[in-house]
C-alpha cells in the first residue's frame, strides 16, 4: 500500500467535466512530475462535491484548502505553491472556505455543508469511483456481507421497515412495504430494478450519485435481491448520461471480478448480477410500468395496475423497483441500524432528501439535507440566497408533476405530506428557485409544453387533455386570453387528474393548479389588464422613451436589431440633441434598447 502525504481531488462530474476537470487532472499529474512529487502527492478524479456553482473545484488534503473555479493556468501555482512549498494559494480558494481570521474552514463549517447530512452522498467527492478499493475502504459491501452472514431475508426487510425509508422517485410508498410485497409472491425467477432514468427538468441527483459512488446502488440491489430472492438486477439508465454509464460499467466489472456479483458471493449460496439497460431519454419511462417495458424491449408505455410489478412484473416476474437515491441509502441503514435512520428527519418522512438547486439562486448545486428542514433554510443558508437581492417569489419541487411553494410558505418543513398539503410534491428532487422576474403563467406554460411533448400518447386524457390546456396558457401568454378560461384551465385539470393512465399523466396539470391557487391575480392580469405584471410575455410588453430623460445620444437606436428606433423634433430643456422614440409597429420587443440606455430614459410595460 502507497501513503501520500498530500491528496488532490478533482470533481469529474459532468459539471467539472464539461468545464475541462479532466484536462486539469492531466496538468496536475504533469506539473507534479515535474515537481518531483510524484511519491508524495496523489491525484484523485472524484464525484461531485455539491458546490456545483465553484466548479472546477480542486480540494486538497490534509489542509482542506478549497479551491474554486480552477482554470489550467492556475494549476502550476498550486503544485509549486501549496504542494511544493506548503502555502497555501489564497486567492484562488473559495471565500466561503475561509473565517473572518483568513483560517481554513473544515467543509462542515462551510454555510453551504453545515447544515447538510450527507447520507446517499456520503462517498460523492471523497473517493474515486473508477476504483472498488476505495468504496471498500470506507465500508463497502460491509454490509452485503452482514446481510447475507447474520440476517435473515425477513430481518432485512424488517430493518429496512423499521427504519421508515420512504421510496425517493416521487411518490414516497415506504422502501420496506414494497420490498415485503415483492418478497411474497412465490416464483421461480423475480428481478431486482433500478430506475435512473431521471427525467425532470432541473434534476440531476441521481446521476450525481452514479457519477460519484456507483458500488453504493449495486450493493444495495444485491441485498434486495438478497431480501426477495432475486438473482437478476437491471438498471435502466439514460443514455444521455455517459459518465454515470461509463462508471457502472466499470463498477459492475469491478465487482463481478471481487466475487462481489456473480455466483457464490461471499462463500454463500446466494448468486446475484446486474445489467445495464440504456434509455432513450422518453420522460414516460420514469414511471415504472413504462420503464419495464423498456427493458423488456417493449415500447415505454404504462399499462393499468394492478397487476403491481411486485405480483407481475418484468417479463411477467414479480419484480422490486426503486430509484437511485433510495438504494443509495440502504448500506447506511442496514450497517448504522434502523434507529439510527430514523432519527433523522420528521415523524412520517424519515431520514434525508437530496436535492438539485438550480435556477434563481447563488449556490446552484446538489444539497441532502435532514427531512424537515426549512424552504428558507435551503434558499437562503444552502443556497445563499437570490442574485442580485432580488425577492424570492416560489420554488418549483417534483418538476412537471409537482407545484409552486410560494414565499408565503417559506418556513414551511420540507417534508412529503406538507409538500402535498400545500399543492406541490416532492418528486425525485429537482427544486428550481424563482425570483421576481419570473411570471409563473409562462412558468406553468414550460411545464406543460414539457409534458405535451414527453406524453406517451397512450390515454386520451394526456395526449388531448394536456394539449387542450397548453393552447389554453398559450392563448394567455399571447395576450389573447378572455374571460373563462381559467375555469376552464381549472375543469380540464380536474378531469385529467382524475382519469390519466398513469402517476405522470394525472399529475401534469399540478403545475397548473398550484399556479392558479397561489398566483391568480398573474393570471387575471394577462387576461383582463392584457398586462404580464413580470416582463416576461413578449407579446404583453411595450418599450417607450421619456423625452424628458432621453439624452439623443443614440445608443438605442444603434443596438436595435429592428430598426425601430429615429431620433424625434424634441430637444428635452437642457440636452443638446433631439431625443428619441420607438415605432411601435416596427418594435419586436427584444429589449435590447432598455439595456443599453445608461439613463434610465427606457420604460417596459
Amino acid at each position: 500500500m502507497e501513503f501520500y502525504r498530500s491528496q488532490v481531488l478533482v470533481c469529474t462530474g459532468t459539471g467539472c467535466s464539461s468545464s475541462g476537470s479532466w484536462n486539469i487532472i492531466k496538468i496536475f499529474n504533469e506539473e507534479i512530475a515535474k515537481a518531483g512529487l510524484e511519491k508524495e502527492v496523489r491525484v484523485i478524479n472524484t464525484g461531485c462535491f455539491g458546490l456545483c456553482e465553484t466548479g472546477p473545484v480542486v480540494i486538497v488534503y490534509p489542509e482542506a484548502a478549497f479551491y474554486s473555479h480552477i482554470k489550467v493556468d492556475d494549476v502550476e501555482r498550486i503544485v509549486n505553491e501549496h504542494l511544493l512549498k506548503g502555502r497555501i494559494v489564497r486567492d484562488l480558494l473559495y471565500k466561503g472556505s475561509v473565517d473572518e481570521s483568513n483560517k481554513i474552514r473544515s467543509l462542515d463549517e462551510v454555510d453551504f455543508y453545515k447544515k447538510q447530512k450527507r447520507v446517499a452522498l456520503r462517498n460523492c467527492g471523497v473517493i474515486n469511483p473508477e476504483d472498488i478499493n476505495e468504496y471498500i475502504a470506507f465500508d463497502g459491501y460491509k454490509a452485503l456481507a452482514k446481510c447475507l452472514t447474520e440476517l435473515s431475508r425477513d430481518d432485512v426487510i424488517d430493518i429496512v421497515k423499521k427504519s421508515g425509508l420512504r421510496g425517493r422517485g416521487g411518490g414516497g410508498f415506504p422502501t420496506g412495504l414494497k420490498w415485503q410485497f415483492a418478497k411474497q409472491p412465490e416464483s421461480d425467477v423475480k428481478y431486482v430494478c433500478c430506475n435512473a432514468d431521471e427525467g425532470d427538468p432541473g434534476a440531476f441527483m441521481d446521476r450525481s450519485i452514479l457519477e460519484g459512488d456507483p458500488h453504493s446502488v449495486l450493493e444495495a440491489m444485491a441485498i434486495a435481491g438478497y431480501a426477495i430472492g432475486a438473482r437478476q438486477g437491471y438498471i435502466y439508465i439514460r443514455a444521455e448520461y455517459p459518465i454515470a454509464v461509463k462508471r457502472l460499467r466499470i463498477a459492475i466489472d469491478q465487482a463481478r471480478e471481487a466475487g462481489l456479483l456473480g455466483d457464490n458471493i461471499f462463500g454463500t449460496d446466494f448468486c446475484f448480477d446486474i445489467d445495464l439497460r440504456l434509455g432513450s431519454g422518453a420522460f414516460v419511462c420514469g414511471e415504472e410500468t413504462a420503464l419495464l417495458a423498456s427493458i423488456e424491449g417493449n415500447r415505454g408505455e404504462p399499462r393499468p395496475r394492478p397487476p403491481f410489478p411486485a405480483v407481475k412484473g418484468l417479463f411477467g416476474k414479480p419484480t422490486l423497483l426503486n430509484n437511485v437515491e433510495t438504494y443509495a441509502n440502504i448500506c447506511q441503514i442496514i450497517l448504522n441500524g434502523p434507529e439510527w435512520f430514523a432519527s433523522m428527519g420528521t415523524e412520517k418522512s424519515k431520514g434525508t432528501k437530496v436535492f438539485a438547486l438550480g435556477g434563481k439562486i447563488n449556490n446552484t448545486g446538489l444539497v441532502e439535507i435532514p427531512m424537515g428542514t426549512t424552504l428558507r433554510e435551503v434558499i437562503y443558508d444552502i443556497g445563499g440566497g437570490i442574485p442580485g437581492g432580488k425577492k424570492f417569489k416560489a420554488a418549483q419541487t417534483g418538476g412537471p408533476s409537482g407545484g409552486c411553494i410560494p414565499a408565503e410558505h417559506l418556513d414551511i418543513p420540507i417534508d412529503y405530506d406538507n409538500l402535498i398539503s400545500i399543492g406541490s410534491m416532492m418528486g425525485s428532487g429537482g427544486m428550481i428557485v424563482m425570483d421576481e422576474d419570473n411570471c409563473m403563467v409562462n412558468i406553468a406554460k414550460f411545464f406543460l409544453e414539457f409534458t405535451v411533448d414527453e406524453s406517451c400518447g397512450k390515454c386520451p386524457p394526456c395526449r388531448i387533455g394536456t394539449r387542450r390546456m397548453l393552447e389554453i396558457l398559450t392563448r394567455i401568454t399571447e395576450g389573447k386570453g378572455v374571460d373563462g378560461d381559467i375555469e376552464k384551465l381549472e375543469k380540464l385539470a380536474v378531469n385529467i387528474k382524475n382519469s390519466a393512465l398513469c402517476g405522470l399523466g394525472q399529475t401534469a396539470p399540478n403545475p397548473v393548479l398550484s399556479t392558479l391557487r397561489y398566483f391568480r391575480d398573474e393570471y387575471e392580469a394577462h387576461i383582463y389588464e392584457k398586462r404580464c405584471p413580470a416582463g416576461v410575455c413578449r407579446n404583453l410588453l411595450s418599450y417607450s422613451i421619456d423625452k424628458e430623460k432621453c439624452i439623443g445620444c443614440g445608443m438605442c437606436a444603434r443596438n436595435c436589431p429592428a430598426n425601430a428606433i429615429s431620433k424625434t423634433d424634441y430637444t428635452a430643456p437642457g440636452k443638446k440633441l433631439p431625443a428619441m422614440a420607438i415605432d411601435p409597429a416596427k418594435c419586436i420587443k427584444c429589449g435590447a434598447c432598455m439595456e443599453k440606455c445608461k439613463f434610465g430614459a427606457i420604460e417596459r410595460k
